[in-house]
């Protein structure tokens, strides 16, 4: 979608919660301003690798990167939750692929802040927060999205090097990545205790992409592929066996800034809706003056910013409390998701049939919603992890 609107921006009336303090504030006003810059509206959306390429070098140049990706420098809490959350809700608000290239740069290296040495975090993590590299996370596989332990890719030692063998699947920024965190099984022990995390890069031998995925909103992503890729154990992150653990960390900092992107595609559905309600003339008024348009108003507001509140609940919980937080992410994500796609559904149903016009923002933001309620755990997934959360705690 296109960062060009008549709509001043997004409202930020929710940064004066108590969960946010004046470096927020002024980093949200930040990105807005970026969004808003020529920089974005001279993206060519019809390439999207080209596109994706672009975007994250200029996040890369206007500082914005800083926020999802680790200085490298020893730190238990690598990156701030909640600018990651302000920075993909604002991004998420005018251009569905700027968040896009601003989230996988966080993803895709946080093993590497999280788990990586001194050498390889020296290596990479500047590249990626400047922009120069683009990063992906690579775990799931044909037959093992929702069900890690049934993980098939294995790594095998060989002297001072790990072989790696198999493919991984739905891979964002897989074919234009320079840097793939990618979680194989070692085999230590059954199931997800057997697996670790290495550092693979795009020009490495026996790495190759076997084919590029297209979906209902374009982004890169692709099956990539493993045949005898001979990379130094120095490039495994953690221990070994230790993968699944590292992964679950990567996915609790960044799951509840899924929920934010999509507390920002809600968001920009409503103030496009308000605004078409008080314009189109209905039944000798406008749109607007009709009760159901106002329940339904009414309705998608409530649902927002009890998302907002779940999903700032949890980044504030862990950089403010230091705390885990599997269930309030999950909670958040679940929660954000589901709504931004009522939200969505509810806009376009105002919209009329100009609502599902191809080109119209509500439309693309349609396209945009779908994925989220699966990538990075599906809604039914979410709910399995505040289940075991809950009983794990009683």
């Amino acid at each position: 979608m296109s960062a060009q609107t008549t709509l001043p921006g997004p409202t930020r009336d929710h940064l004066e919660w108590p969960f946010f303090d004046i470096e927020h504030r002024e980093f949200a006003r930040n990105v807005d301003d970026f969004a808003k810059s020529a920089a974005l509206r001279d993206i060519d959306h019809a390439d999207v690798d080209g596109a994706c390429r672009k975007l994250v070098r200029t996040l890369g140049d206007a500082g914005l990167l800083r926020a999802a990706v680790a200085t490298g420098t020893p730190d238990a809490m690598p990156v701030d939750s909640r600018l990651v959350c302000i920075a993909r809700e604002t991004l998420a608000w005018h251009d569905g692929l700027a968040d896009f290239a601003f989230a996988m740069q966080g993803l895709g290296s946080g093993a590497i802040g999280l788990a990586g040495d001194a050498s390889i975090k020296a290596m990479v993590l500047p590249k990626i927060r400047a922009g120069k590299w683009l990063a992906a996370f690579a775990l799931s596989e044909k037959d093992a999205g929702s069900d890690v332990a049934a993980m098939a890719c294995a790594a095998r030692i060989d002297g001072d090097h790990y072989l790696l063998d198999g493919e991984k699947t739905w891979i964002s920024n897989g074919g234009i990545a320079d840097v793939y965190t990618v979680f194989a099984r070692t085999g230590e022990a059954p199931g997800t205790r057997g697996i670790s995390a290495f550092v693979v890069f795009a020009d490495d031998p026996g790495f190759s992409v076997a084919e590029r995925i297209e979906v209902i909103a374009p982004h890169p992503l692709a099956t990539i592929r493993f045949e005898s890729c001979r990379i130094p154990a120095s490039r495994r992150l953690g221990s070994p066996g230790e993968g699944f653990k590292i992964a679950m960390r990567t996915l609790d900092v960044f799951r509840a800034s899924v929920a934010a992107a999509a507390v920002g595609f809600a968001r920009r559905a409503l103030d496009e809706s308000v605004v078409h309600a008080k314009a189109r003339p209905m039944f000798g008024g406008a749109l607007a003056d009709l009760q159901l348009t106002q329940a339904t108003l009414g309705d998608m507001a409530t649902g927002i910013d009890a998302a907002a509140l779940l999903t700032y609940r949890a980044a504030w919980r862990r950089d403010v409390q230091k705390l885990p937080t599997t269930r309030e992410a999950a909670m958040a994500k679940m929660t954000a998701t589901e709504t931004a796609q009522q939200v969505i559904d509810r806009a376009v149903q105002l919209f009329g049939g100009r609502g599902v016009r191809r080109g119209e923002i509500t439309e693309k933001l349609y396209r945009e919603i779908r994925a989220l309620r699966i990538y990075e755990g599906a809604t039914e997934v979410q709910k399995l992890i505040v289940a075991r959360e809950l009983l794990k705690a009683n």
